[in-house]
């Protein structure tokens, strides 16, 4: 019994937030935390900065943690390291701007791809059942049957 509550204490998620980083303040630490739950780590890639061990997400969290003590309000905080990294940083970007061709790009595929097969499916069907057999093609038919 011991050896599974040991695993299930191990299986917990291991945070990437050093002891140093973490703020005084707990009201300040968890405002820091909901900002890094949404910012991405430009190296992992699809990684909150919060969970990655990277140097360039370190020093976010820190620069994250040093404009919430400066008194910035958290899109405030938000804003200025996106200002320095480009909506990149933003693990759900707004949908403006150039951000608008990806949002949209998948969903165009989806009806491009659909009515291409649809397309496909038709033009399969319709050109096949609409021939009839010519007499060699009966003469053989008739033969294997």
């Amino acid at each position: 019994m011991k050896w599974v509550l040991l695993a299930l204490m191990l299986a917990t998620p291991a945070w990437a937030v050093q002891p140093d980083e973490v703020l005084a303040d707990p009201a300040l630490e968890a405002r820091a935390r909901d900002i890094s739950q949404n910012l991405r780590c430009p190296v992992c890639r699809n990684e909150n900065i919060d969970d990655s061990n990277a140097t360039i997400a370190r020093d976010l969290r820190l620069l994250v943690r040093e404009r919430l003590v400066a008194g910035d309000t958290d899109a405030q905080a938000v804003a200025f390291i996106t200002d320095r990294y480009g909506e990149y940083v933003l693990l759900n970007p707004p949908a403006r701007g150039s951000t608008l061709v990806l949002w949209a790009a998948g969903p165009a595929a989806l009806l491009l791809g659909g009515a291409g097969a649809a397309l496909y499916l038709r033009r399969r069907r319709g050109g096949a059942l609409d021939t009839p057999l010519t007499e060699a093609e009966r003469a053989r038919l008739k033969d294997l049957l």
